[in-house]
């Protein structure tokens, strides 16, 4: 904690230990490590004058997206303010990595003594049931001279910011084989959810985010020949020197191939790009942000299901988060974020309800979960997905977004936290998640059921993707449109609840909106 009264904090980026967490010393004074440092962007009075069009429920094809370049040169930092970054690191002993004005991010090499004295933090080493990491408490403090440059900081600490939303059965039903009803692969979900046919996905990327894990090539290929499509063509990025590191089925592994399963499952055609990053705010961030403004592979829809509480986060993380989110939506960029696995607590058993972040975030298109039953090649029931409160679909009342615009009139609840707080109400949409009616993949060599709202927010980028090829535009922002002329193509799912919450018919705590009727989205999608 800074002392120096030359040093201002930077405002939300306190932090507190982890639970349980235990200091036990201070790391090597020469540790070299890297931190993202994220810049306003242009002034106001510039970014108006050269803003896309408002969104709002305009269908695709009326909307105006900026192209990548449009917005680095219009939208991103100003190039004066990366100057006077890295003019303020190299003045602390601080090495430039990388600075980009499309990410508004500057990336700083050097030591734990010159980001301690640059920042005006204290680092510590921090031991917690889970593990260790390096930690700060309080805030983060930068010169006054570039007080209103830097928004936020990250990657001082590293502790883990998310988990994984997926979850394995605990009996598998062995080499692809099931229960009609019981699990599906990820075509027979599309057929049941009436996806569009005669589409592939060609032509568009599928952006998929993962914090850990890695794919085997020969797993996919023989899942894609197993179920009679092409093989994909999946790419991986690596961000903040990740990589793509399998380690067995159970690990994150089983999240890295579910999500690539089932977008490509999908839409066979489409490009999957896996973006690997550290499972910090840093990396999670720096991740989302590279897929965001990637000019090679130019994904039109992402796929993230790696989130945790928004208790867990610091108010400038979550702000810069949306920020991105928010560009994405200038770029025609889909952003679909798992609810949580954990039910209305999302796992913090404080006795609150929490809701899952980056799903809560109003710039992403929030999946919940359901339990569906089928049969005949029909949906026979489909209710909320609750098998306990470890293994039910997220969902509630952000502590944290407020209300949307879009939302005003879907009778989005008061929190039952105490004040009854009505903010941005999670998810908007949901899918099949419960680990009992699950999908079928294939995990380093093995073949295992999955659920989990993990599973949800790729079904809903290859979705995604469909459309896009169809309507020869991006879908981008979904949101407004969902709950505007697009709310008909819905399926409620009125029964059940995830803890605090129930389902009702309209939107609800639990599920949304419903699941997609897939034709009748891209009809009111298409309108005039």
């Amino acid at each position: 904690m800074s002392t120096n009264p030359a040093l201002v904090a930077i405002p939300g980026s306190e932090r507190v230990p982890l639970a349980h967490a235990k200091a036990v010393g201070a790391p090597a004074p020469d540790e070299r490590f890297e931190v993202t440092v994220r810049i306003r962007p242009r002034p106001a009075t510039a970014r108006a004058a050269v803003a896309s069009d408002p969104l709002g429920a305009t269908v695709p094809r009326a909307r105006h997206y900026q192209s990548r370049e449009e917005f680095a040169a219009q939208q991103g930092a100003d190039p004066a303010d990366l100057a006077k970054v890295e003019a303020f690191a190299r003045t602390h002993g601080l090495a430039v990595v990388e600075a980009s004005a499309a990410r508004r991010s500057v990336v700083l090499s050097g030591t734990v003594a010159a980001f301690s004295a640059a920042f005006g933090v204290t680092l510590s080493r921090y031991e917690y049931p889970g593990g260790s990491y390096r930690g700060r408490t309080g805030s983060v403090h930068v010169p006054a001279e570039v007080a209103g440059v830097i928004e936020a900081v990250l990657g001082l600490d590293d502790r883990p910011i998310a988990k994984p939303h997926f979850q394995r059965q605990p009996a598998p039903e062995g080499v692809m084989a099931r229960t009609a009803g019981k699990s599906f692969t990820p075509p027979e979900l599309a057929r049941l959810y009436n996806f569009p046919t005669g589409v592939s996905g060609e032509g568009q990327c599928i952006a998929i985010i993962e914090l850990g894990g890695g794919y085997r090539t020969a797993d996919i290929t023989s899942y894609f020949e197993m179920l009679g499509l092409p093989v994909p063509r999946v790419t991986a990025i690596l961000v903040d020197h990740a990589h793509n590191h399998p380690t067995g089925p159970d690990g994150p592994d089983g999240e890295v191939m579910l999500d690539i399963e089932v977008a490509a499952a999908v839409a066979p055609k489409a490009h999957i790009a896996v973006y690997f990053a550290p499972n910090t705010d840093q990396g999670f961030l720096d991740a989302i942000t590279r897929a965001i403004h990637d000019s090679i592979n130019k994904p039109s829809v992402i796929s993230i299901s790696w989130g945790s509480a928004e208790s867990n986060w610091t108010p400038q993380a979550m702000q810069q988060y949306d920020a991105a989110f928010q560009n994405a939506a200038a770029l025609g960029v889909t952003i679909c974020c798992a609810a949580g696995d954990s039910g209305s607590d999302d796992g913090v058993g404080d006795g609150r309800a929490h809701v899952d972040f980056p799903a809560s975030s109003p710039h992403v298109l929030g999946c919940g979960g359901t339990k569906l039953v089928a049969s005949q090649s029909r949906i026979t029931s489909e209710v909320v997905w609750n098998e306990g409160p470890t293994s039910a679909t997220g969902g509630g009342i952000s502590d944290f977004f407020d209300l949307p615009v879009w939302q005003k009139h879907a009778r989005v609840p008061p929190s039952v936290n105490p004040g009854g707080r009505v903010g941005r109400g999670v998810p908007d949409v949901a899918g099949d998640a419960d680990p009992a009616t699950g999908y079928r993949v294939r995990v380093d060599g093995q073949d295992l059921v999955i659920g989990g709202t993990s599973a949800v927010a790729p079904l809903w980028a290859g979705l995604i993707a469909l459309l896009n090829q169809r309507l020869r535009h991006p879908v981008g922002y979904l949101n407004p449109l969902a709950y505007g002329p697009a709310a008909s193509a819905f399926r409620s799912v009125a029964t059940g609840s995830n803890g605090h919450y129930k389902a009702c018919d309209g939107w609800d705590p639990c599920t949304g909106l419903g699941t997609p009727d897939g034709v009748k989205l891209l009809t009111a999608l298409g309108a005039a």
